[in-house]
């Protein structure tokens, strides 16, 4: 069965909606491990994690605010938060 969902919002288009400059934290997929469930694109609030031609996870880094909720529902723990790098 098919879920359909909502995300809580959608990222402005151009610079004005990238706020990952000031993410602390930031998804680390780890493909080998993601089974392409589609709870993180689901739960995702800024509708910045969506699956890829192969089924695996992918982060809009431009986009992502790093709040881990990714991370805390991954059945795999294919998605860990790394501290951002600057």
């Amino acid at each position: 069965m098919d879920m359909l969902y909502t995300p809580l919002s959608t990222p402005s288009k151009g610079s004005i909606g990238k706020t990952g400059g000031w993410r602390t934290y930031k998804p680390m997929v780890q493909e080998d491990k993601c089974v392409g469930c589609n709870l993180c694109v689901t739960i995702c609030p800024d509708n910045t994690i969506k699956l890829n031609e192969r089924k695996k996870a992918f982060v809009d880094y431009e986009y992502c605010k790093g709040c881990g909720l990714c991370a805390r529902v991954c059945p795999t723990n294919a998605i860990r938060m790394e501290r951002e790098v600057l």
